[in-house]
C-alpha cells in the first residue's frame, strides 16, 4: 500500500468532508499538501465549505479579518479600493491558494470570485490551534507565503520596468504555470478574467490589453478561444518577452 492509499484508507471513517479534502485543489498544491490523515482530518473538521456564484464577494476591504479561506475550486481575484473610489485588481487566485490571512485586524483588500467557486473557511483562532498541533502545517503555510511574496516582487518589477507587451506576456505565462501546477497540461488555458480585470492588474487600460492580445495573435504567439481561453502557440517567444527581453 502506498502512503497515499494508506491516507485514503484512514480517511474513510471521517465522513464526506474527508473525501472532499482528498480531491480538492489544496490537497495537491495548497496548504493541505503535506498533511497526513490525522492532520487532514483535523483540518476537515475545523473548516466550513462555502459555495459562491460568479462575481460574489468572499470578503470586503475593511471587514474584520476573523477567517482564513482556501480556494478549493474556481478562480477569484483580489481587489483594492483607492481613496478616490476607484477599484483595482491586485491579484488572481486559483484552487489551493489561501485568501484572507493578514496580521491586521481588518482585511486590507477584498476578494471576489470570477467563476463559480468553493472555499473552505477556517476561523483564525482555529488555524492557530492547528499550527500548534501540526507544525508541518505551519511550515507549509510559511512556504506558501514566501512564494506569494516572491511573485509579488516579480509583479512590482514588471509594473515598474516592463513594457505593455512584456507585462501581458508575463501574465499569460504566469496563468499557464499556475494551471500546470494544478495538473492542466495545455496548450489551451482557461482565461476567466476580463480584459478590464487584466488591465487593472497590469496597470494598463482595457484598450491596451486588447490591442496587445491582438498583436500577439497576429504574430502567431497566441490563439484566442472565445473570451474564456487562450492557446499559447509560441510559448518560447512569450517567455522571452515575460523575462523582459523585449519584442522583435
Amino acid at each position: 500500500m502506498t502512503p497515499l492509499d494508506d491516507t485514503r484508507s484512514r480517511m474513510d471513517g471521517l465522513g464526506s468532508e474527508a473525501g472532499i479534502c482528498m480531491a480538492c485543489g489544496s490537497r495537491s498544491v495548497g496548504l493541505c499538501a503535506p498533511l497526513d490523515a490525522t492532520a487532514l482530518g483535523d483540518m476537515a473538521r475545523a473548516t466550513e465549505r462555502i459555495h459562491l456564484a460568479p462575481r460574489e464577494p468572499l470578503f470586503r476591504q475593511g471587514e474584520p479579518a476573523t477567517h482564513v479561506y482556501t480556494l478549493t475550486d474556481g478562480t477569484a481575484r483580489l481587489t483594492r479600493v483607492l481613496a478616490d473610489g476607484r477599484q483595482a485588481a491586485i491579484g488572481f487566485r486559483f484552487p489551493g491558494d489561501i485568501l484572507g490571512f493578514t496580521p491586521g485586524a481588518e482585511h486590507a483588500f477584498g476578494a471576489e470570485t470570477l467563476t463559480e467557486a468553493t472555499v473552505c473557511r477556517l476561523e483564525r483562532k482555529r488555524l492557530d490551534a492547528l499550527f500548534r498541533r501540526h507544525p508541518v502545517l505551519e511550515r507549509r503555510f510559511l512556504e506558501l507565503c514566501a512564494r506569494e511574496l516572491a511573485a509579488t516582487q516579480d509583479h512590482v518589477l514588471a509594473l515598474g520596468r516592463f513594457t505593455a507587451e512584456e507585462r501581458c506576456a508575463a501574465f499569460l505565462i504566469s496563468l499557464a504555470e499556475a494551471q500546470e501546477r494544478r495538473g492542466h497540461t495545455g496548450p489551451v488555458f482557461r482565461l476567466h478574467a476580463t480584459r478590464a480585470d487584466i488591465g487593472e492588474f497590469l496597470g494598463l487600460t482595457l484598450e491596451t490589453v486588447s490591442r496587445t492580445f491582438s498583436a500577439f495573435r497576429k504574430r502567431g504567439l497566441i490563439r484566442l478561444h472565445g473570451q474564456s481561453a487562450v492557446e499559447l502557440t509560441d510559448r518560447e517567444s512569450l517567455v522571452a518577452l515575460a523575462s523582459g527581453e523585449g519584442g522583435a
